[in-house]
């Protein structure tokens, strides 16, 4: 849906803005000719209403030089810069919540075009523990929001609920790394949606960032849906050149990099890095208030994204 959009926007802005073209440098000179021309061969002061007919153009024209700019503005700030989006589901859970409305920097991982995403400047590339937005790479038509696990050429192991990462080595390396464990250090039970406490919450260690998750104590890991590679176990990954892997922060409620595999570069739409609203939609059974009218505003959750 959103490459639609991208595509409408890039078209109704080109249209607008060969017409705000053509408008500024022949239509308006030449109404101001024909005002002109008309003034010079009448004797008296022309009539309002004449002087209106001849110097205004016509209602698309005049529709097209109102709008560019600001259609044109709404291009660039979201295809270049930043764009919302909104959190369908929970699989990001403690750290986004579903009705948090988050932004997105674009232009972090490098600059594409709106259309058929091609980079044509680069700026960066993802750091081990930043939130992303993504086009599924089993369907680039839907957007995914994972956290980044592992970088290129890292390898990655999930064993007993816990994160294993061996970097890749560098050439500056004297030694090249082992795997090292990330620490998650308990915080407290979270309520299930069913109303018991299987969840439990925990602070993970990363390398470069430290954020919370959700464990369900009551679900063993479903190693046998992993994705497979060839050459490592069941629960490890290698992580291939120009891929990332991703893990939701709700580990046990994720579709992520472990069943699927891994996020080409270029299907990297941005950094989530903040949440500039966020709505609850929980009601009791017999509200009578449809489901997508939100029930509170929770102003507590706005801000940066851990």
């Amino acid at each position: 849906m959103a490459v639609y959009f991208s595509i409408f926007l890039v078209i109704i802005t080109s249209i607008t803005g060969i017409v705000w073209l053509a408008d500024k440098f022949y239509l308006a000179p030449q109404r101001k000719l024909k005002l002109a021309d008309a003034q010079a061969q009448c004797q008296e002061v022309l009539p309002a209403d004449v002087i209106t007919k001849l110097a205004e153009p016509s209602a698309i024209v005049d529709t097209s030089v109102q709008i560019f700019p600001v259609i044109a503005f709404v291009l660039i700030l979201r295809s270049f810069l930043w764009e919302p989006f909104q959190i369908p589901s929970g699989s990001m859970m403690p750290t986004l919540l579903d009705g948090d409305f988050i932004l997105v920097n674009k232009f972090v991982y490098g600059l594409r075009d709106p259309v058929a995403r091609n980079k044509f400047i680069e700026v960066g590339l993802p750091e081990r523990g930043d939130v992303v937005v993504f086009k599924y790479p089993q369907d680039p038509k839907i957007d995914y929001i994972k956290r980044v696990i592992g970088l290129p050429g890292d390898r990655i192991i999930y064993r007993n609920k816990s994160i294993y990462i061996k970097p890749a080595c560098q050439e500056s390396d004297v030694k090249c790394p082992d795997f090292e464990q990330v620490i998650n250090t308990f915080k407290k039970e979270n309520e299930s949606p069913d109303g018991s406490y299987g969840l439990s919450r925990y602070t993970a260690d990363m390398p470069n960032k430290t954020h919370d998750i959700l464990v369900d104590n009551q679900i063993l890991p479903r190693t046998q849906h992993f994705y497979q590679q060839r050459n490592t176990q069941r629960d490890e990954f290698f992580v291939p050149e120009g891929h990332y892997y991703v893990m939701g922060d709700n580990r046990d409620n994720s579709l992520d990099g472990r069943f699927w595999g891994f996020v080409p570069e270029e299907n990297l739409v941005g950094e989530a890095v903040a949440i500039w609203m966020s709505f609850d939609f929980d009601r009791d059974e017999d509200s009578f208030l449809p489901k997508w009218i939100p029930t509170n505003v929770r102003f507590s959750r706005l801000g940066g994204i851990n």
